[in-house]
């Protein structure tokens, strides 16, 4: 029985990155052996095992053999002659098929090392195609390297577009889907992750509503960079410079969807796109099972993003029913990732990239003078008691915040 480290950990290792969890592959073991040895089994499909100690995850070698479609349709042998280097063939990229022994020791069988040092993603070998989600994970490893240099090897390329023609994109279940989105949202670079989709022909399986924009265009005083697509994809990046919080990057993937469904004959401009994007929204939420939270921010910022620019063209009771639309008296976080999404609409945009955004903090001196007014001292100044009813005093409250925020933005109530 031998025991190697392999996958990420050995992989980032090697790029000088610390953190990562550690995985092991045992050979020449059966699961009889690893369970006498103090190992929990935890592992439904092939055994994987609990270190007594340590907790890590340790799986016995393995080959596997397609059986039908998706990424669950596979037969697994992890019978105690397999070798470390069946094992490791079975891996998507040569990156992910590096082991290290007790030693420290490396053993690299498909090139793994070097494609580090080259920057390069390349598959391990044909297998790849028998498993339809790494053509998800491929995206999400250029999420996460492409900003140290990594790109997509040609070959691994043509065959993320050949398993792509092939329909088996369609056999994945919505909770992996997201899970590697969810993955690449919290990467670096999460618009990499979405334009390696577009490149294999993906994106339009997976995300029809975001593959239909590009080619969309808008007018060009407003976005030099004309493309719909283009223009979400440059957003992307600026929401990853704001903010790390996916829930800020998914709302602002999703803002401008309603721009791929308005008449063309209004081209370039989408009137009522703000509108027209919940809709869609709603859908992708619901065939991927996006996280509520997800959803409704993103509806929001699709909504009321055009309101969020023109904050200094807006009237005080106009910017009071913007704050009531975005819950913002209960879920301050909610405003927050609002306003860092409608700024990463507005940089995102060729020439606009580092330019000011006082819309948001605009707002924001407005919600401070809103959340001034003091409730429970207004309450005492209505009229007796039975005519404190919930339409007076709501309207009440709406009337001294209002003020507030007139006093405090420099307009008429």
């Amino acid at each position: 029985m031998k025991t190697y480290l392999v996958g990420g950990a050995v992989r980032d290792r090697l790029l000088g990155f610390d953190k990562s969890d550690r995985d092991w592959v045992v050979v020449g073991a059966t699961v009889e052996q690893m369970l006498e040895a103090g190992f929990t089994q935890v592992g439904r499909d092939f055994p994987v095992f609990l270190h007594p100690q340590t907790k890590e995850e340790h799986a016995l070698a393995r080959t596997e053999r397609k059986t039908g479609p998706g990424y669950t349709g596979f037969a697994f042998n992890a019978d105690p002659s397999v070798t470390l280097e069946e094992d490791l063939q079975r891996r998507d990229l040569t990156i992910n098929a590096i082991a290290q022994d007790s030693e420290g020791n490396l053993v690299d069988p498909y090139g793994g090392v070097k494609d580090i040092e080259d920057r390069v993603l390349r598959h391990v070998s044909e297998a790849f195609t028998e498993d339809p989600l790494r053509v998800l994970r491929v995206a999400r490893f250029m999420a996460r390297f492409a900003p140290i240099g990594f790109r997509i090897a040609e070959e691994t390329m043509t065959l993320m577009r050949q398993l792509t023609d092939s329909g088996e994109l369609q056999h994945l279940v919505a909770e992996r889907v997201w899970q590697e989105m969810d993955k690449a949202l919290r990467s670096v670079a999460p618009a990499e992750f979405f334009r390696s989709l577009r490149d294999c022909g993906a994106l339009h399986i997976i995300l029809p509503e975001v593959d239909n924009l590009f080619g969309v265009p808008q007018p060009p005083l407003h976005h030099p960079e004309i493309d719909t697509g283009v223009h979400v994809m440059m957003c992307l990046e600026q929401a990853a410079q704001l903010s790390e919080e996916p829930v800020v990057r998914f709302a602002t993937l999703m803002h401008d969807l309603g721009k791929g469904v308005t008449p063309k004959d209004n081209w370039p401009h989408h009137y009522g796109h703000e509108q027209l994007g919940v809709a869609l929204i709603d859908a992708v939420c619901a065939r991927l099972r996006v996280p509520k939270k997800h959803q409704q921010v993103a509806r929001l910022v699709s909504k009321f993003h055009t309101h969020c620019h023109r904050a200094m063209e807006l009237r005080a009771d106009t910017m009071l029913r913007l704050f009531e639309s975005l819950d913002a008296f209960r879920r301050p976080e909610q405003v927050a990732q609002f306003l860092l999404a409608c700024e990463a609409d507005s940089r995102g945009r060729t020439g606009f990239e580092d330019k000011e955004y006082p819309q948001a903090d605009f707002l924001r001196g407005a919600l401070v003078a809103a959340n001034s007014v003091d409730i429970a001292e207004l309450l005492k100044d209505l009229a007796p008691s039975e005519e404190k009813g919930p339409e007076k005093i709501k309207a009440a409250i709406a009337q001294a915040r209002t003020e507030a925020i007139a006093k405090a933005i420099g307009k008429a109530a």
